[in-house]
């Protein structure tokens, strides 16, 4: 598995990435939420009231590393998210900032 800590401006999240059978599983958490890749499902961590928001890259088929999440934009996000600023087409580090 794949752990890296990544700087905000006023906290810090955790990003991770794991293969699972044919695909790597890849989000950043911060204390508030997370972003991920289109694996997760968003929906159900809203009925928790959990920030989150799916990306997609603009360069790749798939998101298959941190820095690929970190390079990617908002593709869907929930109710929470969305309650948070967080917008489609919204780079990945301003969404973090968002969730900091």
């Amino acid at each position: 598995m794949e752990h890296q800590v990544i700087p905000l401006t006023t906290s810090t999240a955790t990003g991770y990435a794991t293969k699972v059978g044919p695909v790597t599983l890849v989000f950043i958490k911060t204390e508030s939420g997370m972003i991920g890749c289109g694996a997760f499902d968003i929906t159900a961590l809203e009925r928790f009231g959990v920030p989150a928001a799916t990306m997609k890259s603009s360069v790749k088929p798939m998101v298959e590393s941190i820095e690929d999440l970190l390079l990617a934009s908002v593709h869907t996000v929930n109710h929470p998210g969305y309650e948070r600023g967080i917008r489609i087409g919204m780079q990945a580090r301003e969404a973090l900032e968002l969730l900091g």
